[in-house]
């Protein structure tokens, strides 16, 4: 997710924000008056500047000002960023050298305030990188994400800065500092320290290196998976299509005359490939296509990425011992919930054993049918084999109840009800958008506008893999009123001719999941956007409750009827999901948590591996992997990892976060409504609108009253609580 950067020790906070009323104290405990003075003395220190760069301008149009899109290429984006970076220096510079005392208002809302027009270039960058990623745009990406980076690095180098945010946490309680006041200035230096401020000048030199190699490093990491991404397997005979569903099969024509092929086309990209290993007949194919899906970055070839991980690695682990940590892990995880890895690995190694031993049961199960060894690529096929057999449930069944369409309707209706938001459709034309496919909503949370919301949902060549959230702008009330804009992106393979788009239950949960993190922006009231964010293992936390009021009876019979019957779907089919609720999750928690615990063990280790695919075989083979599974993202193509530091020695965060999630939902079931008014306007008020300017587990514990239970995790999955 690319999120608006706020200036703490170079370091870029998530932005969650969202509206005071007028006249009333804010949560930050300051009234609109002392913001407003605040932000006055902040502005007067930050010097009078006029950007030239088209894209650096204040966006205009309704809505609080939109993004440019129809103004965007990839030149006049590059010149936006270099002049970005000088004058967001120049700013910097300002509050350095301000010969006044450090206060809360000249030094943290000035440095808040810093970077604007960058801020609001570096939003389309983030998109036109991820979304459209031609080459144009990846030639800018490659010059500017070190420049990027060592601009960062020169801010929280940057020894008087350094000392001004420091005596201003030091002596918050002196200043009579609000409690989020307070916060901010702690965590900002503390961050700074962190990333290096307390470094002599041989040390930030150092530092700085690592830092620009890192970035340069994480483009092209990007940009190599990207580029076999860009693959495809031709399927050449209907033989070959055999078993799969109609509108996949619909699907896989139309991307072979996209490419002037004949046949069908398997993209190498998961929407189209977990299809055609669930349903495709042919063995043979199916193994062509896995392979291929799980080599990326990983041939050999010009995008083998193996190289680049060592060298991310390398420079980690050279940046841990310069800032005093054991490792990447232990320098990473200071600012989560878990706080350790040890206390990230108790978790994980909790759910390992029986992930395992369940799978164990699964492939027996499997092999029974099959009537011999069960390969990775098999797994899904005779998957839904057994299924159907256990539970007389076709996954082919259950596709026409989702129709992409009907399922955002969806997953407007449960925030409406939940929250009091709702989605209304502009008309095209009405802002503009970077691509045809594009459609915008404008937001309201109980009448009164808070946004817009964009979605793009379609796969097309250079666009990054996989589904995520995007803000191009959070809400902030610190310094005036701004509103949210927030966006879900998809990867599904457009129809032709109007065709409907159907998709499966588990990309139905996904879209439910990426709407959860934009309810969460939309949600926020956080005066200050430095305390917009939250920590890693709490991200995902709010946005994977919302998947699961997918099967909720008032959502499928509002919204989730039949394409072709326009019936909603039977309670007897419904029966049969729940019933089936936990099958298959040996599988789906082995895969994601091999991932995890890969990641862990690559960044906790005392000399980083050279041989990285060597190095990825020896873990898992001391964690038991099964034969008949592979990770869901294997390390060569493992974006969380390698695209950024956001997710290293993370994604054990998502499991984390289901802890949360799964005790969440438990507590809406156990209410006797899972609309539970009640609950719902404090999962609101409690844990989404606060973003982080309180400690997030004390949240937890005063929305739920205790400590979250992993037992009801366990649960969820099928596996043993004790």
């Amino acid at each position: 997710m690319h999120r608006r950067h706020v200036l703490i020790g170079g370091a870029s906070l998530f932005a969650l924000t969202g509206c005071a009323t007028a006249g009333a104290m804010t949560a930050a405990g300051a009234s609109p008056t002392s913001l407003a003075a605040d932000a006055a003395i902040a502005r007067a220190v930050l010097p009078d500047q006029t950007s030239r760069a088209e894209l650096l301008q204040t966006w205009a149009g309704p809505y609080g000002g939109v993004p440019p899109w129809d103004k965007v290429t990839a030149a006049k984006l590059r010149a936006a960023i270099l002049e970005g970076i000088e004058l967001r220096r120049a700013e910097i510079l300002a509050i350095a050298n301000n010969p006044a005392a450090p206060t809360f208002a000249n030094t943290m809302v000035a440095m808040q305030m810093a970077g604007a027009p960058l801020e609001r270039a570096d939003s389309i960058y983030g998109v036109m990188i991820q979304n459209i990623g031609s080459d144009d745009y990846q030639a800018v990406d490659t010059e500017v994400s070190p420049l990027l980076s060592a601009a960062g690095d020169e801010i929280t180098f940057n020894e008087k800065l350094f000392q001004r945010v420091r005596a201003v946490a030091d002596n918050a309680a002196a200043a009579g500092l609000t409690a989020e006041q307070t916060r901010i200035a702690t965590r900002s230096r503390d961050a700074f320290m962190r990333n290096g401020a307390a470094l002599d000048a041989a040390g930030k030199a150092e530092l700085g290196r690592i830092n620009t190699a890192l970035s340069n490093a994480f483009t092209s990491f990007s940009q190599k998976v990207v580029a076999d991404e860009r693959t495809w397997t031709v399927v050449p005979t209907e033989a070959g299509m055999a078993g799969m569903p109609a509108s996949n099969k619909a699907a896989a024509a139309a991307a072979a005359r996209s490419r002037n092929l004949d046949g069908w086309v398997i993209v190498n990209s998961r929407s189209s490939v977990d299809p055609f290993l669930s349903f495709a007949d042919d063995r043979g194919l199916r193994e062509t296509v896995w392979k291929k899906f799980v080599n990326r970055g990983d041939n050999g070839d010009a995008n083998d990425t193996n190289a680049t991980i060592a060298e991310i690695v390398k420079l980690r682990a050279e940046r841990a011992a310069l800032l005093g940590f054991a490792n990447h892990a232990e320098w990473r995880m200071q600012d989560t919930m878990a706080k350790t890895p040890a206390a990230a690995m108790s978790l994980m190694n909790r759910v390992w054993a029986p992930a395992k031993a369940r799978v164990a049961e699964e492939v027996a199960d499997m092999r029974a049918i099959a009537g011999h060894d069960i390969e990775p690529w098999d797994y899904l096929y005779y998957a839904e084999k057994v299924r159907k057999a256990k539970y007389d449930l076709d996954q082919n069944e259950l596709k026409p109840y989702f129709e992409l369409n009907n399922v955002r309707a969806g997953s407007f209706a449960m925030a409406e009800r939940l929250y009091g938001f709702t989605f209304t459709k502009l008309p095209t034309g009405t802002v503009p958008v970077f691509h045809p496919d594009v459609t915008v909503y404008e937001v309201k949370d109980h009448g009164r506008p808070v946004g817009l919301y964009y979605t793009d949902d379609y796969a097309r060549p250079g666009k990054r893999s996989g589904a995520w959230m995007t803000t191009y702008r959070s809400h902030s009330t610190y310094a005036g009123d701004d509103n949210v804009l927030a966006s879900n992106n998809n990867n599904f393979t457009k129809a032709e001719g109007g065709q409907p788009v159907l998709i499966s239950l588990d990309d139905a949960e996904t879209m439910f999941h990426e709407f959860g993190h934009a309810l969460h922006y939309l949600s926020s009231n956080v005066t200050y956007p430095a305390l917009g964010g939250t920590p890693r293992d709490f991200v995902e936390y709010p946005s994977q409750v919302h998947e699961h009021w997918v099967l909720t009876r008032p959502i499928l019979d509002g919204y989730l009827k039949h394409v072709e019957t326009g019936e909603s779907m039977p309670q007897s089919l419904v029966d049969k999901i729940e019933a089936a609720a936990t099958f298959n999750q040996g599988y789906a928690t082995v895969s994601y948590l091999s991932s995890a615990l890969v990641d862990m063990d690559l960044h906790t280790r005392a000399t980083p591996p050279t041989d990285i695919d060597a190095f990825e075989r020896e873990s898992l083979a001391r964690y038991g992997m099964p034969k008949e599974i592979v990770m869901r993202h294997r390390l060569p193509q493992f974006n969380h990892l390698f695209t950024s530091d956001a997710y290293s020695a993370g994604y054990y965060s998502y499991l984390w976060s289901e802890t949360m999630d799964a005790d969440t939902w438990a507590y809406f079931e156990e209410s006797g409504d899972v609309f539970n008014p009640d609950i719902a306007s404090r999962f609101k008020s409690i844990i989404l609108a606060p973003g982080n300017t309180t400690d997030r587990g004390e949240a937890y514990r005063q929305f739920r009253g205790r400590d979250p239970d992993v037992a009801a995790l366990l649960k969820v999955r099928g596996f043993p609580v004790n």
